[in-house]
Parts: C-alpha cells; sequence; structure tokens
C-alpha cells in the first residue's frame, strides 16, 4: 500500500471528521469507535478499535504495564542465553500438560 497524506480541521469543540480515505483504509463504518496510541516521540497511531464485547480488559491491562514498565525501565531486559534456556527446561522438567486441555472450574 503505497503512503496517503490526508489532513482534517478541528471544529471549536474539538471535533473532526475522519477523512474519506482514512475510513475506506480501516473499514470505518458509522458508530465504530477508534482507537488511538500516542508513542513516546509524539507520534499518534490510528486504529479501528475492538469491539468492546471482543475486548479482554484483564489482557489489555496486562499488555500496558508490560508496555509501561519497558518504556520506563529498557535495562531489565536480556537476551535468553543458552544456559538459561537450559536452566529453565530443568525447572520445568516432567510438568505434563495438554494445552488443548479446557480448564478446570478452580482454575477458570
Amino acid at each position: 500500500m503505497k503512503k496517503i497524506e490526508v489532513n482534517a480541521a478541528l471544529t471549536e469543540r474539538y471535533q473532526t471528521t475522519v477523512p474519506e480515505p482514512v475510513r475506506r483504509a480501516l473499514n470505518l463504518q458509522k458508530r465504530d469507535r477508534i482507537n488511538f496510541q500516542i508513542l513516546p516521540s509524539g507520534a499518534v497511531l490510528l486504529a479501528k478499535a475492538e469491539p468492546e464485547d471482543q475486548a479482554d480488559p484483564a489482557i489489555g491491562a496486562f499488555l500496558n504495564f508490560l508496555e509501561q514498565d519497558l518504556v520506563s525501565t529498557p535495562s531489565s531486559l536480556s537476551l535468553l542465553t543458552l544456559q538459561r534456556a537450559k536452566e529453565l527446561q530443568a525447572l520445568a522438567k516432567g510438568i505434563q500438560f495438554d494445552i488443548d486441555e479446557p480448564l478446570s472450574p478452580e482454575d477458570d
């Protein structure tokens, strides 16, 4: 997809109309919601928001927590070395699980 730039004006009440090329690119329909992400650089990403009934607030909160942690303490990131991978494998040795098995009611 080629780069397209469009502008829109703000009203006295800070409202705007989403330009037609943007509506088309995001497949926006009337009453759809829009998500804005403000990056540390000041750039703003615009995307079609997930419908409310599909958004998982726990996942969203966790991802926001991770993002804030990574932004505030990037030094906490480290490479997964072969030695550390072996240590983690040793810790998990003998643990059996089926990823497709449903959770029990007490784990749900």
